[in-house]
């Protein structure tokens, strides 16, 4: 690093533990990197409530993948679509190559979009226990020149054509996938809402529909309704090693919210786009592998299995920030009041 240190650094605090079931099992303190103090005891309210819940937060991954679109160039749209037809009949060959020089990566899926003359490709990967940026480059670059082989009426437009989609809000993320797609959930008896929320499901549920689902409609989201992810992510990606500018396309997500029985919470988090990793560059600075090793993502698990227990934390982290925000929102006054109180406290709440 350059610079004093003293600006730098940036306050980290573990909050929890959070109880968690599903595809990560236990009670587990979560890192958050930031400069908004009252996140921290926002955090830790989710968290506290997880813990008076049998189940804790529920966690489910989806589906994991990683992309490169690549451009390409044909002299017309005809001589596009028919080289597109044959490239996916050879997906089994373009696997070979993945798999002769990777030893985690694995070619899954291959998309075609075609724009007048212009073809792209994007190739979807599995990366273990990489978020695999370069990973999927370094693929795409053997895929690109075995297509150029087949194809010599095709031309080189660029290793990245955009439709990946990197660090940028787009839908083809959502739709097709990019990252962990990764579910949060709990269920919260209607007295703990109110003795902890000071709320009611029914209150939460509007808010979340006219807030999240409306407000986030007029506003012009793209495949995104929720109140804040990207706090709560950034923190977590700072604290443990992750490229930060993911957090453009990873705050992507939906929260949803249901009244349940009589009166109890059902609230879930979802979060189709979380790009992260437990190995790779930043991973072995020291508090990053101090930070990683006692989440528990340091240990002897199947290729990706570090990785896919960092995105369960990370959603179930979302979820707890999410749920506090949004219940302090139907107060009025709460908010502003929690600000002003914390953030002149000099030491984080666990």
């Amino acid at each position: 690093m350059t610079g004093d240190a003293e600006f730098t650094s940036i306050p980290m605090r573990w909050v929890g533990p959070l109880r968690l079931s599903g595809d990560v099992v236990g009670e587990q303190q979560v890192p958050l990197a930031t400069y908004e103090s009252p996140l921290w005891p926002s955090v830790g309210r989710g968290a506290r409530i997880s813990r008076l819940v049998p189940d804790g937060i529920r966690v489910t991954i989806v589906d994991e993948r990683m992309t490169r679109s690549s451009l390409f160039v044909a002299a017309t749209g005809a001589d596009a679509a028919r080289a597109a037809r044959r490239i996916l009949e050879r997906q089994a060959e373009l696997a070979e190559i993945v798999a002769a020089q990777s030893r985690h990566a694995r070619l899954i899926d291959i998309d075609t979009e075609i724009v007048g003359n212009l073809l792209f490709l994007r190739f979807a990967l599995t990366t273990g226990d990489a978020s695999g940026h370069n990973m999927v480059t370094l693929a795409a670059e053997s895929l690109m020149a075995r297509v150029l082989e087949w194809h010599p009426e095709l031309q080189y437009g660029s290793i990245s054509g955009n439709y990946c989609s990197d660090k940028k809000a787009t839908a083809v993320n959502g739709i097709l996938g990019r990252g962990r797609n990764t579910i949060a959930e709990i269920l919260i008896p209607a007295a703990l809402v109110s003795e902890q929320l000071r709320s009611s499901a029914a209150r939460i549920v509007e808010l979340n529909t006219r807030k999240n689902l409306v407000g986030s409609t007029i506003a012009g989201a793209l495949r995104s309704a929720n109140a804040h992810y990207a706090n709560m992510l950034l923190a977590f990606y700072l604290a443990t090693g992750q490229d930060a500018a993911n957090i453009v396309e990873g705050s992507q997500g939906i929260t949803w919210a249901e009244v349940r029985g009589d009166g109890d919470l059902y609230f879930s988090c979802t979060l189709p786009n979380l790009i992260v990793g437990t190995v790779g560059n930043g991973k072995d600075l020291p508090g990053v592998e101090d930070a990683l090793t006692r989440i528990g993502c340091r240990e002897d698990r199947e290729p990706g299995g570090n990785a896919r227990r960092l995105a369960g934390l990370i959603a179930a982290t979302v979820l707890c920030g999410e749920l506090s925000l949004l219940a302090a929102q139907t107060n009025p006054g709460e908010l502003m009041d929690s600000h002003l109180r914390l953030e002149r406290r000099t030491e984080g709440t666990r």
